[in-house]
């Protein structure tokens, strides 16, 4: 039997993060395995079914994946990882040298350092697949799984990551702005989401007496201020108190995690610069493909819903995000309906197509 090239690279990839995964606690620094650890070792006994961290300690206690070698676990979790990209399809086009193929290429191989321990992304990536399963589905119609998805991101902001809270009302914000007659929509759409993003946290702050990223990221970094892992920290260059220098802070931290050019900055530190040229021409190209979608809207109406959600979560992330490292695993934590953005234009989500029971009469003739 034939492997096809597209399959043959994607089991090439594989192999190079497994084998890469397995020598991770040789060749990485000790402070990439401070949350696995954490979460292998339970010191503190916190272990329970809500909460991230909680959960997370339960999920690999239960498993027994906190008893083995990290090797091990890496080995398990990439094989997962990949099933589950075999799953959601690979485009005819992946095996060709193309930019958009080389920035899945580059991610897929990053899951070998920030997905091949015990972690919270590892379990938020299983998720979002499960979200991307409703959104691929030929099963559903497409009001449904618009429902099932904000319902989806609802019960995980509940039960794992707060922040998600922000996702489906940011989503659905931008599906309407999408509506109105913009010169340039995509812009006018992540601009205006942006400014809804504001105005929640304005609500937020009203009622609890801090705004969001005052009272989440900027508060977390000034904790860190002087530590080693600090030195790559997003902080807002005014004061989030007050509702200017909130609205300054999320665009800042918007623009911090999605085209991060104030990270060149740490030009010395070649993993920093190649992060800010992944991650760069990862949202550009988004952007393009965002723009790309609402111009043909008819054509791809199930794949403009996902574009609404993939920049409700950048948005969001520009909210919350506290640091350019912790950005690239919530990145590869949301991956997969990243990775069906990527390739909008490849036929891999499915219109809804109504199945029909026939019932079959055998006809007896007498003669």
């Amino acid at each position: 039997m034939k492997v096809k090239k597209r399959l043959l690279l994607l089991i090439t990839i594989a192999i190079l993060a497994i084998i890469v995964g397995s020598f991770n606690t040789t060749i990485l620094p000790d402070k990439y395995f401070n949350d696995a650890n954490l979460i292998a070792n339970d010191p503190y006994n916190e272990k329970g079914l809500v909460g991230s961290y909680s959960f997370s300690m339960w999920f690999y206690d239960v498993l027994g994946l906190n008893k083995i070698p990290f090797p091990l676990v890496s080995l398990i979790q990439l094989i997962i990882i990949f099933v589950i990209i075999k799953r959601l399809g690979i485009p005819k086009n992946f095996g060709k040298l193309t930019l958009r193929n080389s920035v899945v290429w580059v991610s897929l191989l990053l899951f070998s350092v920030y997905l091949s321990m015990p972690s919270k992304e590892f379990i938020n990536f299983i998720y979002i697949s499960l979200i991307c399963g409703v959104l691929i589905s030929s099963r559903i119609k497409l009001r449904k799984k618009v429902i099932f998805v904000c319902l989806l991101l609802l019960f995980f902001s509940f039960w794992f990551r707060p922040y998600y809270l922000l996702v489906p009302f940011l989503g659905i914000g931008l599906y309407f702005l999408s509506r109105l007659e913009f010169k340039s929509r995509t812009v006018s759409n992540i601009f205006w989401g942006i400014m809804i993003a504001c105005f929640f946290s304005f609500s937020y702050g009203f009622i609890k007496g801090e705004f969001m990223s005052e009272s989440s990221r900027e508060k977390l970094n000034k904790r860190r201020m002087g530590r080693e892992d600090s030195q790559t920290m997003i902080v807002s260059p005014v004061e989030t108190d007050t509702a200017i220098g909130e609205g300054v802070g999320i665009f800042y931290g918007f623009f911090s995690v999605n085209l991060p050019l104030n990270g060149l900055k740490f030009f010395y530190k070649p993993q920093v610069v190649a992060f800010v040229i992944w991650q760069s021409l990862m949202f550009i190209l988004l952007v393009y493909f965002y723009s790309k979608c609402m111009r043909n809207r008819q054509k791809y109406r199930q794949e403009e819903w996902l574009f609404h959600f993939v920049f409700a979560y950048l948005i969001t992330q520009g909210v919350f995000e506290p640091d350019l490292g912790s950005a690239i695993k919530h990145k590869l934590g949301v991956f997969p309906i990243i990775y069906l953005a990527f390739y909008f234009d490849q036929n891999m989500i499915s219109e809804y197509k109504k199945r029909y029971k026939y019932v079959l009469k055998d006809k007896v003739e007498n003669h």
